[in-house]
């Protein structure tokens, strides 16, 4: 049996149910607590889901974590113990200590176990350095861009600025030598700056793997009204395209931007690394501190409660009926809008937390950020095919931008920008700026 094949893209079999599927889960040592006050933070609200808890994994959950996951990917060659939050830093180095031993205790022969780590960064220490390089840790570090924008909303307890504890922290980083990433929000305050905040990423912090989220925060739970933090529905496809126009001239090969992966990968014809864009999804899951395990990091609610640990092994509770549901739901409630659009291959209409909008036929169940999505992959469809098309012929993507740079040179300076923006090229990808990449 085959799954319905998408527009541009072939009929993809189906895994046999009989076989486990491989699935990532998000562990939050600390539950929802983070020494930060993010405005925008959509799981700090989810303490109300544990009142009068301490908020800390304890050991017995701990192994039973790595155990079972390690136990689900006996055949896998490699796994990913993703740590996250709230702030997991919070929990101290003795717990991580701990969960590389038990790594080793537990791990199947030839199994190796890959650490990543999701941080604001302002905890760390030049013995987390230490620590998390001898350990081989991946540690994503979450920036905004500049000062200006990332302390916009990322403040702390008291309301202050964190840009200056953040970038301390990845001074320890790049210190010791640790490998990291940098997650960025885009939101109102940035929406805007797309190249700007790219450069900033690039050129100030040496970034070489960036990963943009959109903030897409509803005013009532089952409203479609927005608050104001939000990036707007056309905002976010204009930063993305501002972003991908600087990086096709000059980072291919260079910078890894995660949507540009994803896209390139789907316009193969493989499945790319952001669920939000897959067919499908119910791989990617949340434990809690306690051992409660739910089926999404944006569903963490009582009625995407799947079970706790404790009480049955997690590969039991990944492939319940109702978890399989609920990623299948992703692609059999999509809107007609989305299953007619000619690259739904490449977006699959979005994250379903995100589908509270209307489609242009007036259908309910539409992505707030679908205008944003068109807009994107609209636009890259012709590099993408282009860079394919030299993947076919074994030749690097990177040559692309030999092409981009032999029609820049013949681009007249008061021609439109290639970016779609309406403003002239001199003022736009080709000022100074935008054509300087420092190193």
């Amino acid at each position: 049996m085959t799954a319905a094949p998408t527009p541009g893209r072939p009929s993809t079999p189906l895994m046999p149910a009989a076989l486990p599927r491989p699935f990532h889960v998000m562990a939050k040592p600390s539950g929802a607590t983070c020494n930060l006050d993010c405005d925008y933070c959509f799981f700090l609200s989810k303490e109300a889901l544990y009142p009068g808890s301490g908020f800390r994994m304890d050991e017995a959950v701990q192994e039973r974590f790595i155990e079972q996951l390690l136990s689900a990917h006996s055949g896998a060659p490699e796994v990913v113990v993703a740590w996250q939050g709230g702030e997991p830093t919070m929990m101290g180095l003795d717990f991580f200590r701990r969960a590389v031993e038990l790594q080793q205790r537990h791990r199947r022969p030839g199994q190796r176990i890959l650490n990543a780590l999701q941080t604001n960064g302002t905890l760390l220490t030049d013995e987390w350095g230490v620590f998390l390089r001898d350990n081989d840790f991946l540690v994503g570090i979450s920036i905004d861009g500049p000062p200006a924008m990332h302390d916009t909303y990322r403040v702390d307890k008291g309301g202050k600025p964190t840009s200056h504890r953040v970038l301390q922290g990845l001074d320890v980083l790049k210190r010791h030598g640790v490998e990291w990433n940098v997650l960025t929000t885009v939101h109102h305050a940035n929406g805007d700056h797309g190249g700007e905040v790219y450069r900033y990423l690039r050129d100030d912090l040496g970034a070489r793997f960036i990963q943009f989220i959109p903030i897409v925060e509803r005013a009532t739970p089952e409203g479609s009204v927005v608050t104001h933090r939000s990036v707007s529905p056309e905002q976010y496809g204009r930063f993305m395209i501002d972003v991908f126009e600087d990086w096709v001239r000059h980072d291919v090969a260079e910078v890894y931007v995660q949507q540009f992966d994803t896209a390139l990968s789907s316009w193969y014809g493989a499945d790319g690394g952001m669920c939000v864009h897959a067919e499908t999804c119910g791989q990617q899951l949340a434990l809690e501190h306690n051992g409660d395990l739910y089926s999404c990091d944006h569903y963490v609610q009582p009625d995407h409660l799947l079970g706790n640990i404790n009480d049955r092994p997690t590969l039991e509770l990944v492939d319940l009926p109702q978890q399989r549901k609920f990623g299948q739901d992703k692609r059999d409630t999509l809107t007609q809008f989305c299953k007619d659009c000619d690259v739904r291959f490449a977006c699959n209409g979005g994250c379903p937390k995100d589908r509270f909008a209307t489609s242009p036929d007036g259908e309910p169940g539409q992505h707030y950020l679908c205008p944003s999505y068109l807009a994107f992959f609209r636009h890259v469809r012709k590099p993408m095919e282009a860079m394919i098309e030299l993947i076919q012929h074994n030749r690097a993507p990177a040559e692309l931008m030999e092409v981009y740079a032999r029609e820049d040179a013949a681009r007249g300076r008061n021609e439109p920008c290639t970016c779609g923006s309406g403003v002239k090229w001199k003022r736009c990808h080709g000022s100074a700026r935008s054509t300087t990449r420092r190193p």
